[in-house]
């Protein structure tokens, strides 16, 4: 093993990893809050200011998959997709089976110059995650609660505040509402043989608000719905956890362009439109296990190097008077300072544990357990 990969392992290193992002993150977020005196003024202004914030926070964490574990991640589609990526607005759709599917989707973001105006369909709950929630509010990002008759008006209201943004967004939907479990998927297979839909064997039951109502509001915003399946090869099931050990995965990503104009303006149509579009995300699922490829041509965009230079940035700028610090309380002698400062590490890292605890499966929401049983 190598000094890096060594390193990698240490628990030290994470905890000053963790240390990073979250003092950037809070000194981002107070520079955030500065930034709303911009709103009455100058609304763009402001909205191109915070798309360069949230990029200085997001962008650590793509710095984690791109360089610290160095994670390949290969695009299956055509040369004209590619050459429509970063200049136009999209909804995404992408399936929801990994605790890092998100961040595969924002290391794409990041290479096509798109990551500080990515947005999400989130749930409410969120929105009070230090950091991630307060950084989306400052981005108008739409929370919901995943209760229709209460989102509707909220949904509608922010999805149409987004028909002006300045800069190309890529709008995130996981219309399976929910990271994908066996319990999940069983519930879930019951509800769409009571309603006569055909079962899947890779996905969750999409729910239709949702999309449907994004398409509807979008329209004249966004140019295309892009469709994108998720896999990783060698049946591998990456976490964060182990993306800060330095592991390294290999992510194959399906990505499929389809004109909003090819999408039916009437809700019943458009949610129509989403279950054929799931079972074919199912058959791809299935042809990805068999032959352990998806179709299309193979691209890999490169890495670059503004994530790992924002890091450096940040882990100059707050580690040089963290370790003044700490040498200055060791040499002291005083046994109160050192456990204090000891307590202040724990609490640290205890911090970044629960922050990446978020994005794991077995702490997931119950939501699906019971709520497909529920009319949408």
């Amino acid at each position: 093993m190598g000094l890096l990969a060594w390193l990698k392992t240490q628990f030290v290193v994470h905890v000053l990893i963790g240390f990073v992002f979250v003092v950037s993150g809070l000194i981002i977020n107070f520079i955030q809050l500065c930034t709303l005196v911009l709103w009455p003024v100058n609304k763009q202004l402001y909205r191109r200011l915070n798309c360069r914030l949230a990029y200085s926070l997001w962008s650590q964490l793509v710095m984690l998959l791109e360089w610290w574990s160095c994670t390949d991640c290969t695009l299956f589609t055509d040369q004209a997709t590619m050459e429509r990526f970063g200049k136009e607005h999209v909804v995404i759709i992408l399936n929801h089976n990994y605790e890092i599917d998100f961040l595969c989707g924002w290391t794409m973001c990041e290479r096509f110059g798109v990551l500080g105006s990515s947005k999400v369909l989130a749930k409410r709950e969120l929105l009070y995650v230090p950091l991630i929630g307060w950084t989306w509010y400052f981005l108008e990002i739409v929370f919901c609660k995943r209760k229709w008759e209460e989102d509707r008006d909220l949904v509608i209201g922010g999805l149409r505040r987004l028909a002006d943004y300045p800069e190309y967004m890529w709008f995130l939907l996981y219309c399976e509402g929910t990271r994908f479990t066996e319990k999940k998927h069983r519930v879930s297979m019951e509800v769409a043989v009571s309603k006569g839909l055909p079962v899947l064997k890779y996905h969750l039951l999409p729910r239709t608000k949702g999309f449907t109502t994004a398409v509807q509001c979008l329209r004249g915003t966004v140019a295309a719905v892009y469709d994108v399946t998720l896999n990783f090869r060698g049946n591998k099931n990456p976490s964060l956890l182990g993306i800060l050990y330095g592991k390294k995965y290999e992510a194959d990503m399906c990505v499929r362009r389809f004109p909003l104009e090819e999408i039916p303006l009437d809700e019943k149509g458009a949610a129509q439109w989403l279950h054929k579009l799931y079972q074919e995300k199912d058959a791809l699922q299935e042809m990805y296990n068999q032959e352990g490829v998806f179709p299309g041509e193979q691209f890999k965009p490169a890495r670059r190097p503004w994530t790992l230079l924002n890091f450096l940035f940040w882990a100059t700028v707050l580690l040089s008077p963290l370790f003044s610090f700490a040498l200055g309380v060791f040499a002291s002698g005083s046994p109160l300072l050192i456990l204090t400062f000891l307590g202040f590490v724990g609490a640290a890292s205890f911090g970044v544990r629960r922050l990446i605890g978020v994005t794991e499966i077995e702490k997931g929401s119950s939501y699906g357990n019971q709520e497909f049983k529920k009319k949408e």
